[in-house]
């Protein structure tokens, strides 16, 4: 907002800075069409390896920074820009074995283990093969000759099989039906292309990495309690699960042999891990959402949960409901319709089937519920703070249906959101304002039979004018 102020393009930005005495990369050019980028695309490529620096590619941006600020971001990126990579330095090499590795989430995960081979300046031994149905498609057999490819520059990938070398006695792949780790049955659930180890928590792979995932940077960000400090604990017994983790010093000062008199560790650094601990006993509930490890809940579908929910009580009560209305039992009081609870989770704007099935399922089973409760116990967990800007809709439901004509939905829900609201899908009880556009139907409908506010864009601009 800053720079749209002072200059009304990128490239101006750029010169600025250039006057100020920053240091500009001189292959930035202003392209006026597209067969102009291109060609500076391929002008790029050809002086790659005459650089000072690895470069894996070129991005596109928008110039104007108006256009940029309507565009928008993503969870991860921005919709200005685009990276166009150059094409990846490809090798052959022999495929010794294919290792499964069981990944947090109890995913089966084979890798390739190839002959090393230099692939753009790297040594290259392993590579992913992601799935059964990957292995299968490229009908690679430990034996074979495969030719790979760093993906980006940075992955290492099998691209394919050079058939003509196929040694005469190499066998088609058959992938384990049960978990190498802790032999529980592995399956795979309806369209999923992971097959899964059934054993949870009995898993020590899924124990490790679920830990590991727990006080991981954006989860509790525990300092000092890397991955070799949780297996060094696993190990020895002293934790299982993450409410142990808050038991660490109470375990301490009644073990015959304290963490103190463990190589690697010593009065100083047991009692920073300590006070790291108990910093994390105030955490944030969009990162102990997080931190559970729930699939398909990453880091933006939980700040989402935890900006529409509020509190964790809230939360667990309504995922309480959800499961009962998943297994048609809605003897609950509250006076909800049968099915509200699940319905106000799919109505969340961003949450599907998918996401809102995998939540309830987590919360549905008594063990991880046990769990939760036993970090409730321990811990004071924070709803997530809002936008520092304040505005007259932060905290607010708002639901948008009908043409808009000043805006595209997307935009209207960005600048919502940017504003602290919670844009959901569809009508409720809950809802506090349903803008409306022209062929509103029955959204419209149903916010006029709960009476909720309607408003025209119009009503909806001037609310949020100045905010």
């Amino acid at each position: 907002n800053i720079a749209i102020r002072h200059f009304s393009k990128l490239g101006q930005v750029l010169e600025a800075f250039k006057r100020w005495g920053f240091v500009i990369n001189p292959l930035a050019r202003l392209c006026p069409a597209v067969d102009d980028a291109l060609a500076h695309y391929r002008a790029i490529e050809a002086e790659r390896a005459t650089l000072d620096y690895d470069i894996d590619g070129v991005v596109y941006k928008v110039d104007r920074l108006d256009w940029q600020h309507r565009l928008g971001t993503v969870s991860r990126a921005p919709r200005w820009a685009v990276a166009h990579k150059f094409p990846a330095e490809k090798a052959r090499t022999i495929l010794r074995d294919i290792d499964i590795q069981v990944g947090r989430t109890g995913a089966l995960t084979p890798v390739a283990k190839l002959e090393p081979v230099t692939v753009g300046g790297v040594v290259v031994s392993n590579a992913s093969l992601h799935n059964a149905d990957e292995i299968a498609r490229l009908d690679v057999r430990i034996g074979d000759t495969v030719v790979i490819q760093r993906a980006g520059d940075v992955i290492p990938q099998i691209l394919q099989v050079v058939a003509d070398k196929r040694p005469a006695d190499a066998a088609p792949y058959v992938f384990p039906d049960h978990c190498p780790e802790c032999g529980s049955l592995a399956v795979r659930e309806g369209d999923d292309v992971a097959t899964r180890c059934t054993g949870g928590l009995i898993c020590p792979a899924q124990r490790a990495r679920r830990l590991m995932h727990f006080v991981s940077r954006d989860a509790f960000d525990i300092e000092g309690l890397g991955e070799k400090q949780v297996l060094e604990f696993l190990d020895r017994g002293w934790i299982a699960e993450p409410a142990d983790i808050f038991r660490l010093e109470e375990k301490n000062r009644d073990a015959d042999e304290p963490m103190q008199q463990w190589d690697g560790f010593g009065e100083l650094s047991v009692s920073n891990l300590f006070a790291a601990i108990d910093a994390r006993r105030t955490i944030a509930l969009d990162r102990l959402l997080f931190a559970l490890g729930i699939r398909h809940v990453g880091q933006t579908t939980a700040r989402l949960l935890a900006y529409t929910y509020g509190t964790l009580e809230a939360f667990l009560e309504a995922m309480t409901a959800a499961a009962e209305d998943a297994s048609g039992d809605s003897s609950g009081d509250s006076g909800d319709e049968p099915g509200d609870a699940r319905q106000d989770l799919l109505a969340i704007d961003g949450i599907g089937p998918k996401v809102a099935e995998a939540v309830v399922d987590f919360f549905r089973e008594p063990h991880n519920r046990q769990l939760v409760d036993d970090l409730r116990a321990m811990l004071t967990v924070e709803a997530v703070e809002r936008p520092a800007d304040a505005s007259p809709v932060a905290g607010k439901t708002v639901v948008f249906t009908g043409t808009l004509e000043r805006m595209t939905r997307h935009e209207a829900k960005a600048r919502a959101e940017a504003l602290g609201a919670k844009v959901a899908g569809s009508v409720s009880r809950k809802t506090d304002y349903l803008v409306a556009g022209p062929g509103a139907g029955s959204k419209l409908k149903k916010a006029t039979e709960l009476g909720v506010a309607v408003l025209d864009e119009q009503q909806w601009l001037d609310l949020i004018a100045g905010a």
